[in-house]
């Protein structure tokens, strides 16, 4: 079975972050570990508290883990500080971790901040060129290029821009552009893939960036080429998105185990 290191922030109400990352990799067959890099106090309406770990444990969860087991792919999300930040960037180097797919977490679902402009200086000057593959939103990518994407050609100027910033490849989820269908984008320096399929109408989305992300992940993990897993991430998310769950007062989560693997199945 492949395995998943997944390095980012939990989230109480079980719909994004950690929660999301190990249930959108079990649903794959793919077996997750985690790095908890902060506790959040949330719910389906929105972050009412943030616990970051010390970097120096965050670097302890990652050693411990790796000098135990061997990983197919690493998946961050909610980063939450420059420290904890400098220190994966550290640990992807020394410890070799293999397939980065980083997931630029700087607000939450509800558009709470989670991350300062010192963090994100960092996280383009350490994490980015150390990433196989780095998955933003539109909102995401803008405050990363310091600038406006109001259309799907703001949006593959981006993606070209951002890839250019150092990671491998970038996949630009367009989820927030207007229209009745959604285009996320992947560029990979030579490439530029669209992803098409029509918007869903639901108010079940929380956690859907932590999930795409973590269906690239797990879809590189199981050998798929990038496009190949970006293509089927979409699908996998579609399906959640129309199976969502109806829980708590805000957006509710994605319906995670709407669709199980196989091997998964073959073994309850």
């Amino acid at each position: 079975m492949p395995i998943a290191l997944t390095i980012a922030g939990s989230d109480s109400s079980g719909g994004a972050g950690i929660q999301a990352d190990l249930k959108t990799f079990a649903a794959h067959g793919v077996y997750g570990t985690t790095a908890i890099t902060a506790v959040t106090a949330q719910n389906t309406m929105g972050v009412t508290g943030v616990v970051s770990m010390p970097a120096d444990f965050v670097t302890a969860q990652i050693e411990a883990i790796t000098g135990d087991i061997m990983l197919d792919v690493v998946k961050t999300g909610m980063l939450a500080s420059s420290a904890i930040i400098d220190a994966v960037a550290a640990a992807i180097t020394s410890l070799e971790l293999p397939s980065v797919v980083v997931d630029p977490v700087l607000t939450s679902s509800s558009g709470q901040p989670l991350c300062d402009k010192e963090a994100i200086i960092t996280l383009i000057s350490e994490l980015l060129p150390r990433a196989r593959v780095l998955t933003p939103n539109i909102p995401e990518a803008a405050r990363l290029l310091d600038r406006p994407i109001e259309s799907l050609d703001d949006a593959r100027d981006a993606a070209r821009r951002l890839q250019a910033m150092g990671p491998t490849a970038v996949v630009l989820k367009g989820g927030h552009l207007p229209g009745d269908e959604v285009v996320d984008l992947l560029f990979d320096g030579h490439t530029l893939h669209e992803f098409r399929g029509p918007r869903i109408a639901t108010t079940s989305t929380h956690g859907t960036g932590c999930t795409f992300a973590s269906a690239i992940a797990a879809n590189l993990a199981l050998g798929s080429s990038l496009p190949e897993s970006v293509r089927l991430a979409k699908a996998y998310v579609a399906g959640a998105l129309r199976h969502g769950l109806q829980i708590g007062k805000g957006p509710g989560p994605l319906n995670h185990f709407w669709q199980i693997a196989p091997k998964v199945e073959a073994a309850r």
